[in-house]
């Protein structure tokens, strides 16, 4: 029974490990719209061109009555992702591994949660383990990185 248990402790907290090393999570006492607005410019300064936004939150909320109490159980404040692109990364990655382009564009979600901004990015390199295009997803995840960082400070 030691061992059943050792063993499904292991693998939950092996799964933990997984899930936190796959986003990039930093959090700010910036509202929501502040912070989405700091990350999009930040973006921009890098040539990362922001293609798309989405309010989340205000597309769900059309499902409130529908959905009832499964509405926005963890009560959060707002939703908002963006979908960027860095055409001259992109082509680069095209060169050395094109099925790393499933991850063009980048996208990154902001969500609001007890008066804090948690801003979200899945990590290319991550994505990219055994990948040729390793080096070059690392270089783009740590601009990513840079632009979150700099926006929130």
């Amino acid at each position: 029974m030691k061992q059943l248990l050792s063993i499904l402790i292991l693998c939950l907290l092996s799964k933990f490990a997984f899930a936190s090393s796959a986003v990039y999570e930093k959090t700010t006492n910036m509202g929501l719209d502040d912070t989405f607005n700091a990350v999009y410019h930040e973006l921009e300064q890098r040539n990362f061109y922001v293609i798309f936004e989405a309010n989340i939150a205000k597309n769900l909320a059309r499902f409130k009555e529908k959905w009832a109490e499964n509405y926005n159980r963890n009560n959060l404040g707002g939703i908002r992702s963006m979908v960027f692109c860095n055409a001259s990364y992109a082509n680069k990655v095209s060169n050395v591994d094109p099925s790393m382009l499933a991850l063009c564009p980048l996208h990154l979600t902001i969500i609001e949660r007890s008066s804090e901004a948690h801003i979200l990015f899945v990590k290319p390199s991550f994505v990219g383990q055994g990948s040729a295009a390793l080096p070059l997803l690392e270089e783009i995840e740590n601009t990513v990185i840079e632009a979150i960082n700099a926006a929130i400070q």
